[in-house]
């Protein structure tokens, strides 16, 4: 399963929507936005589950595209960078 990054995202975009708009193009394994703390509405972006193949076609097809008047932004997640000096 890839996970992808999912970001200008409207405030009021809910799971069940960014779910609708993913499934057209391969079965949303897990979904994830992220809300502000104390508002609850969505800080404009998530993280969206599927296995490669569909993820590829969903980043071919809504990255940059407008969903709700914004450009899409979608992309595999990036790992964190490892190793480094750390703490001291």
């Amino acid at each position: 399963m890839k996970k992808l990054f999912v970001g200008n995202l409207p405030s009021d975009a809910s799971e069940a929507s960014v779910t609708a708009l993913f499934s057209e193009y391969g079965k949303v394994r897990s979904i994830e936005l992220i809300a502000d703390i104390f508002s609850g509405n969505c800080r404009g972006f998530g993280f969206v589950g599927m296995e490669g193949h569909e993820a590829r076609a969903a980043i071919a097809a809504l990255d940059g595209n407008l969903y709700c008047g914004k450009p899409l932004k979608v992309k595999f997640e990036e790992a964190a960078p490892r190793g480094g000096r750390g703490r001291r």
